[in-house]
């Protein structure tokens, strides 16, 4: 039956029942999926201490290249464990940030994490079935992952963010390993 054959009562009540449908399933994709403690807790055993990386020149240079902008931040925490690393970082999605939790063992992706979404369309970047596309993935020598990821359709700039999270990830675990690298040859 169309829509438009009920009664005008039942009519109104049957739109505002869609359209609060539509405003529900909207805001359900924001949310705080796991705390940054959690996320620690959960890449290692026994979490080791924070560690702080200073985007200097250079670095702060390769992370405009990755997300097509500056960086906001002039500082990065992180966890190091051997060479195992965990990474929080922010990238806007549409036009809200979106945090990630990213793990890092031997130059390759273990697992990505949303941690918070804070857009209203796209969070099905949050789910399994999306995150395992970047498990295994590499940097290769342009910055840019070794694999293709699928997208999420009505979700682009998310997907986007994702990607740009991951990579940077990848960078900065880089950076980290040849400052140590560094230091031992000292």
């Amino acid at each position: 039956n169309s829509l438009l054959f009920y009664p005008k009562g039942r009519r109104r009540r049957a739109i505002a029942f869609f359209c609060f449908l539509l405003l529900a399933f909207g805001v359900q994709a924001r949310g705080t999926y796991m705390t940054a403690a959690e996320f620690v807790d959960a890449a290692f055993d026994e979490p080791p201490p924070v560690q702080t990386l200073w985007l200097s020149g250079d670095v702060q240079q390769r992370l405009e290249g990755i997300f097509g902008h500056p960086y906001k931040s002039l500082r990065l925490r992180y966890w190091q464990r051997e060479q195992r690393s965990a990474w929080i970082l922010e990238e806007i999605g549409k036009e809200m940030p979106i945090t990630l939790g990213v793990v890092v063992e031997q130059g390759v992706i273990e697992q990505i994490r949303v941690l918070v979404y804070r857009e209203s369309r796209g969070g099905e970047v949050r789910h399994d079935f999306f995150t395992r596309q970047f498990e295994g993935a590499r940097l290769q020598d342009d910055d840019s992952l070794d694999r293709r990821i699928d997208g999420i359709t009505g979700a682009t700039l998310s997907v986007r963010a994702l990607t740009r999270v991951a990579e940077a990830a990848l960078a900065l675990s880089e950076v980290v390993a040849q400052d140590a690298v560094l230091q031992e040859q000292k």
